[in-house]
């Protein structure tokens, strides 16, 4: 089966899937990559410079540049994705089956119609319905998501509220397959012990005492600021706390943490590096308040690290990794006692800490990429041969 998958640019958390659909048996796989070879040159306008991972993202696959001619292009709007050749490169490549990552993208929902009644069409996003607020807006969305549904054969859902999403817009059970949203558990496994503890000292954090972290863009959607005015509330002598990152925010937060000393920042760090900042907290927080925190993958970041997580009901993988007293807590990101009330009760034992970190540990490892590629693979297989 030769599949054609779809998908703006390459990230770490899709080029190892990508790299394993290729691996599987029966499979040819090529990807078109629309944003074009710039890509490889982004910058990114939520962390305020360029990035540039430090780990392969086009190794072990066949892939395709699409020449972008979009006069603004990027990821960050409909029309920043425009490819007047996408279909053209496709039909040469003669695929089977094609796979879809994210419509709202000129070029993708024109090839997402093109192909309608041509070839299979499957697709793969992770919104959720927890940003819908009741009204005209929501309702004429709402008609148009499901016009867009309509020219999708099949969907691969993420988790818990991306599939009550899917259903909302018109899919069926039947439409729908699970694939975990998976990062690389065995990479931010890997004991870094060494580094986190030399990054601790670097930092000034006594070994006894609790760091918590945050890692992300400094944008207001992540809602940094809503965790720093916990942690002055509770202001627990024994505790730090690290935010790690870059963005729009970063004045202002530096401003407002500057009269804590065990407030600490960090620049963004690259991908190699990221396990072992990880590995050096006791507790993650990702306190956004949205919208669109559709999934928030530094969760699956942190739970395979060994750390236990405190996230915001609007984080998107809350419903599925986050069971209050076993793997973290949950908190309503409008409410500041919440967060400043379960932040304290998650910091008042450091070795109850261990143990939440352990059993988030176990719990994301069914969340992992093998997963994700056998579902896939086997949906195609199973409808290629009826």
């Amino acid at each position: 089966m030769r599949l054609a998958i779809i998908t703006t640019h390459p990230v770490q958390y899709y080029a190892p899937v990508f790299k394993l659909l290729a691996e599987s048996p029966g499979m040819e796989v090529r990807v078109f990559y629309t944003w074009g070879e710039k890509a490889m040159e982004k910058f990114d306008p939520g962390f305020g410079q360029k990035v540039d991972w430090d780990i392969p993202l086009l190794q072990g696959y066949d892939f395709e540049w699409v020449s972008n001619t979009a006069s603004d292009p990027g990821s960050h709007h409909r029309n920043g994705i425009v490819n007047p050749g996408l279909i053209d490169q496709i039909n040469q490549w003669q695929p089977d089956a094609l796979l879809v990552y994210g419509w709202a993208y000129h070029s993708h929902l024109k090839a997402i119609r093109y192909y309608h009644h041509k070839l299979p069409i499957y697709f793969r996003g992770d919104s959720t319905l927890l940003d819908i607020k009741p009204g005209i807006r929501a309702f004429l969305r709402s008609i148009f998501l499901k016009w867009v549904y309509r020219y999708i054969d099949h969907a691969f859902y993420v988790g818990a509220n991306n599939k009550t999403y899917f259903k909302k817009y018109g899919l069926t059970d039947q439409q729908l397959t699970f694939a975990p949203h998976s990062i690389d558990n065995g990479r931010f496994g890997i004991d870094r012990h060494k580094e986190a503890l030399s990054l601790r000292q670097k930092l000034g954090i006594p070994e006894y005492d609790t760091l918590v972290l945050f890692a992300g863009k400094f944008e207001d959607k992540k809602s940094p600021q809503l965790l720093i005015d916990a942690f002055l509330a509770l202001n627990k002598p024994t505790v730090h706390l690290l935010l790690v990152g870059g963005g729009i925010l970063e004045i202002p937060l530096k401003t407002r943490a500057s009269i804590n000393r065990r407030i600490h920042f960090m620049d963004f760090q690259n991908q190699s590096y990221m396990p072992a900042i990880y590995q050096a907290a006791d507790l993650f927080c990702l306190p956004s308040k949205g919208p669109g925190e559709t999934w928030g993958l530094a969760v699956n970041e942190a739970m395979a690290a060994g750390v236990p997580v405190l996230v915001s009901n609007k984080v998107g993988c809350a419903a599925d990794l986050i069971t209050p007293e076993i793997t973290g807590d949950i908190f309503d990101p409008e409410n500041l006692s919440d967060i400043t009330q379960k932040l304290g009760a998650l910091l008042k034992d450091k070795s109850r800490l261990k143990t939440l970190g352990a059993n988030a540990q176990i719990k994301i490892g069914d969340w992992n990429f093998d997963k994700q590629v056998a579902a896939i693979v086997n949906t195609l297989k199973h409808n290629h041969a009826n």
